[in-house]
């Protein structure tokens, strides 16, 4: 069996960032945006009980959170969440995962102070695992994500007509890890003035050259094309691709068509391929009646 296939986009769980200062409209965008997603919504209410100010603009449950903001904290909502059967969640902010009290820069920082060294390379050691748990939480959770950003202003140290090297102000950037926003499959970014909003990071295609105010409607517009792609259903050893089932072997994922009645049997008897049973019993069973009826 190959081990490459045509490329193909698979339907997905949605991550989308909002990013912008604050006033910016970060909260009230990203309900709008979780309408027109469809579904039951959630939001991790970080901001001192924001999250409820816009109460009457759709239905939706809200989990406020309060220091220590630890990425351990924020896994265990994730997951509350997953759990509850909600389709959409808004993680509002993810800024303080990081720069809050009880995130990672004062993990490090504690951690550092508290070392012989004082040194924070040392702690990031400690710190790093910590944020790849909660990003991969976010990633892989079986919900459309929505996470709001708070937004600084970005520097980098660029070299004058003098030669000499001085920080230079770079437009704004979220208040998170560096190079965070290649996760997401959408990214918006939120001016001040009149809250519209352009699209930093888009796989999609859809919002080159966008500037608009995100309403309902956008995401429709997402939800159209995430239904585009082709169903998929996965575990850790079955994979089903609309009519294609396909179990984990030795020889890795194999189409259960090429499979011996034997094999398939063997499969059967095991729960660890259950999403798989239907399908295979359904094989199983058309032998069967293909064998009974050479026999007559």
């Amino acid at each position: 069996m190959s081990l490459f296939n045509r490329a193909e986009r698979k339907k997905a769980f949605l991550k989308i960032a909002i990013t912008g200062v604050s006033g910016s409209g970060k909260t009230y965008s990203a309900l709008q945006l979780a309408q027109g997603l469809g579904g039951k919504i959630a939001m991790i209410d970080t901001e001192n009980g924001s999250g409820e100010l816009y109460s009457s603009l759709c239905d939706y449950d809200v989990a406020p959170m309060s220091a220590p903001f630890s990425p351990e904290k924020y896994i265990e909502y994730i997951h509350e969440a997953e759990q509850a059967g909600y389709s959409v969640l808004i993680i509002d902010s993810l800024s303080h995962a990081w720069a809050g009290e009880g995130g990672l820069l004062e993990f490090v920082d504690k951690k550092a102070a508290a070392s012989r060294s004082g040194n924070s390379f040392a702690a990031w050691k400690d710190a790093t695992p910590k944020q790849n748990r909660l990003i991969d939480a976010i990633l892989q959770s079986k919900m459309d994500i929505i996470v709001c950003m708070r937004s600084k202003q970005a520097y980098e140290i660029i070299e004058n007509d003098r030669g000499k090297k001085m920080p230079t102000k770079m437009g704004l950037a979220p208040i998170q890890r560096d190079g965070l926003e290649y996760e997401f499959t959408i990214m918006f970014d939120i001016g001040i003035e009149r809250h519209m909003a352009t699209a930093t990071k888009d796989r999609t295609g859809m919002f080159k050259d966008w500037c608009d105010v995100i309403s309902p409607q956008v995401g429709e517009m997402i939800r159209t094309w995430s239904n585009g792609g082709a169903d998929v259903t996965e575990d850790g050893y079955v994979k089903i691709e609309q009519e294609k089932v396909m179990v984990r072997t030795r020889n890795g994922l194999t189409d259960i068509v090429t499979l011996s009645y034997e094999q398939m049997q063997q499969l059967l008897a095991s729960s660890k391929y259950a999403l798989a049973h239907k399908a295979i019993r359904e094989r199983v069973d058309n032998i069967d009646a293909m064998q009974e009826e050479e026999r007559r």
